[in-house]
């Protein structure tokens, strides 16, 4: 079947669209290959066939999105997928069913889409290409049958997880998760000015060494937008953190840098680090510490008292015990001031109602 790269067949796949009483999606991007990463690839499977569109052909999407909303769309693990919608097309579906979560609410250990579509419909499908470049065009006909096969399963699985879900009273539990992975993937991103630079090893340097990794952390940034290459590829987090720790003191080392750096990008690092060295000590980053509120020992014994009733009903019930709470979910449980509507879903909740009740403030 050929790709849909135009209008008038994304309008013709619109058509098929509204006809069919499910759809299935699931993208592909090149987060290994460009800068910043893109969708290169759709993927919806409905009562009508399988689908491919192609968001690299300069097709509207518009009307695809507009058609998505207030349908149910069928998923697997779906975080990476969400927060790209909302990123590259400010999209945000009402209403998903991820086969992932229906596995794991079920009880599944092993619930990658292979391992599922496995076990429950006995197809074993290819390892494949996911490391490859989405970007290509034309599409290698292996690449496109995986992609294909990453949807065509999912209505027959939805099919049987859900069935089962329900059977075991446990289909509001999948619907609620669900939503709420919506909810917090389609939150903007906010950057924190203060962090965002901070790569691996940072915290262990001294505020001048900080100020040369914020740089250079810069410097990688704009130099993976001009060539369209992952940061990675450009400059390393461990290449960085020995270019401030060599140069902190004031004589530039550039040794960290591997033979293959151009002299282009070799002045580009120089010119970064001599700007860190010129700032003054009171420009030097400081990091902002957030007050914390340590729990009490009233908390701490009510958080191990929780926790081990949590880790003996998810027993009960089969499932892995981060499913029924987080950590950060029984330690609200156990604070006197915690939100509980914002740290667990209803069902969890319900699951948990039975719990002893928080202590009383401490006088």
């Amino acid at each position: 079947m050929q790709m849909i790269n135009d209008n008038a067949s994304l309008a013709q796949l619109l058509e098929r669209l509204a006809l069919s009483p499910w759809i299935a999606v699931d993208t592909e991007a090149d987060s290994l290959h460009a800068y910043p990463e893109k969708i290169c690839l759709i993927q919806i499977s409905h009562a009508g066939g399988d689908e491919l569109v192609d968001p690299l052909a300069g097709v509207d999407l518009g009307p695809l999105w507009k058609s998505f909303e207030g349908r149910e769309l069928i998923m697997h693990g779906s975080d990476y997928d969400l927060r790209m919608f909302r990123r590259c097309h400010e999209f945000a579906p009402s209403k998903i069913f991820d086969t992932m979560i229906a596995a794991r609410i079920l009880g599944e250990t092993v619930f990658g889409l292979s391992a599922l579509v496995e076990k429950h419909l006995q197809v074993t499908l290819e390892k494949g290409p996911q490391k490859m470049n989405w970007a290509l065009r034309p599409l290698p006909s292996r690449m496109e049958v995986y992609a294909r096969n990453d949807t065509h399963y999912l209505k027959p699985l939805y099919d049987l997880l859900k069935g089962e879900l329900v059977s075991r009273g446990r289909e509001q539990w999948a619907a609620q998760t669900c939503q709420q992975l919506i909810v917090d993937c389609s939150r903007p991103e906010e950057p924190d000015l203060d962090r965002e630079w901070r790569v691996k090893g940072t915290d262990r340097l001294s505020p001048r060494a900080q100020a040369i990794v914020r740089e250079l952390y810069y410097w990688r940034e704009k130099e993976a937008r001009k060539s369209n290459r992952p940061p990675f590829f450009i400059l390393s987090h461990d290449s960085i953190t020995r270019l401030a720790e060599s140069c902190e003191k004031g004589e530039i080392d550039l040794s960290a840098l591997t033979p293959r750096f151009s002299d282009r990008r070799r002045g580009g690092v120089r010119t970064a680090i001599e700007k860190a060295l010129e700032l003054k000590p009171s420009d030097w980053p400081r990091l902002k510490r957030i007050p914390s509120r340590y729990p009490s020992r009233q908390e701490l014994d009510r958080f191990d008292e929780l926790k081990k009733q949590r880790d003996e009903l998810a027993q009960g019930l089969g499932i892995d015990p981060t499913m029924v709470a987080t950590k950060s979910g029984l330690l609200a449980l156990a604070s006197e001031t915690a939100d509980l509507q914002a740290e667990l879903l209803p069902w969890q909740r319900q699951l948990l109602q039975s719990a002893p009740s928080r202590p009383p403030e401490p006088l």
